[in-house]
């Protein structure tokens, strides 16, 4: 069983940065893409970002220019990152990331990540 671990979510002002990771735990499986999404209160889950295997990145448009999608991979361990700046009150939701493997889709937990204006 693939397992996720999300960190870094947190309170921030207006126009601040946070950066949010995920460590996906050891496996056999040759990983396809990550990404990240995230669901407001009331709202339907939404994309933010993906990336590849090979590196091509995704954003919703809402995020173009402020966030950055990464990966890194140490030792069969994946980790995913999401660089969060110039954040909007309306940025404010769980955010959740993915890892995309050959039939199988695998979740993180959630982070909370709030922006007051």
């Amino acid at each position: 069983q693939v397992q996720l671990q999300e960190s870094g979510g947190g309170l921030v002002q207006a126009g601040g940065s946070l950066r949010l990771s995920c460590a996906v735990s050891r496996t056999i499986f040759s990983l396809n893409a990550m990404g990240w999404y995230r669901q407001a209160p009331g709202k339907q889950r939404e994309l933010v970002a993906t990336i590849t295997s090979a590196g091509v990145t995704n954003y919703a448009d809402s995020v173009k220019g402020r966030f950055t999608i990464s990966s890194s991979k140490d030792n069969a361990k994946n980790t995913g990152y999401l660089q969060m700046n110039s954040l909007k009150p309306e940025d404010t939701a769980v955010y959740y990331c993915n890892a995309q493997f050959i039939g199988r889709v695998y979740w993180g937990q959630g982070a909370q990540v709030t922006v007051s204006s």
